[in-house]
């Protein structure tokens, strides 16, 4: 599983890239737009063709998720851990994040996948991960209920390692939206993927 998730900030064409990378295969993308209203997030989802917003992960706004057909939604560990998602466990597909591969271990048959970060140092979020990484972390896994997607510092040059030590699937963001042409790096790693 290849997952893409939005910039923190806009960026030129980011509808267009959005547009052009579901048209490449994206089969999940994670609408990740903290601190935006209620007005500028629903601007960015009419933004988004309505045949692709089965495809969408809500991280915040989820009572906009019905109103566009969106079945997926994504929960902090922090709202995870206050029990924030249990209005919504038994009407969408959940995913949450995690830090370490104990919290990952615990989690049960609520969440579909999970991401365990930072795989490598943060592409986007400058001096996150330089003191640790979580790749190591991987040959501790023995929850296989839950899916475990690697997060951060992932590219084109290093995606491949983290599905040989264990992930279930990855989530670009840096890797994407910080390349000269981010369509044509999810076309290099989606062609590598299918031939592992």
């Amino acid at each position: 599983m290849i997952i893409v998730v939005t910039p923190d900030q806009a960026i030129s064409r980011e509808h267009a890239i959005i547009r052009q990378l579901f048209e490449a295969g994206l089969q999940c993308f994670h609408i990740r737009k903290y601190g935006l209203p209620d007005t500028e997030l629903k601007a960015y989802l009419d933004a988004i063709d309505p045949a692709y917003h089965q495809r969408l992960v809500l991280h915040t706004h989820y009572h906009l998720a019905k109103a566009y057909g969106i079945n997926r939604l994504h929960f902090r560990e922090e709202d995870r851990l206050a029990d924030r998602h249990m209005d919504y466990k038994n009407e969408y597909r959940l995913s949450t994040s995690v830090h370490d591969i104990a919290a990952f271990n615990h989690l049960d048959t609520t969440w579909e996948y999970a991401f365990l970060s930072p795989m490598y140092p943060s592409i986007s979020k400058q001096g996150y991960g330089n003191e640790h990484t979580a790749l190591a972390m991987l040959a501790q896994r023995n929850n296989r209920q839950c899916q475990l997607i690697g997060l951060g510092g992932i590219d084109a040059h290093n995606f491949k390692e983290v599905f040989m030590c264990g992930a279930d699937g990855i989530a670009l963001l840096g890797g994407i939206w910080q390349a000269p042409d981010p369509v044509v790096v999810y076309k290099t790693i989606q062609s590598a993927y299918e031939q592992l």
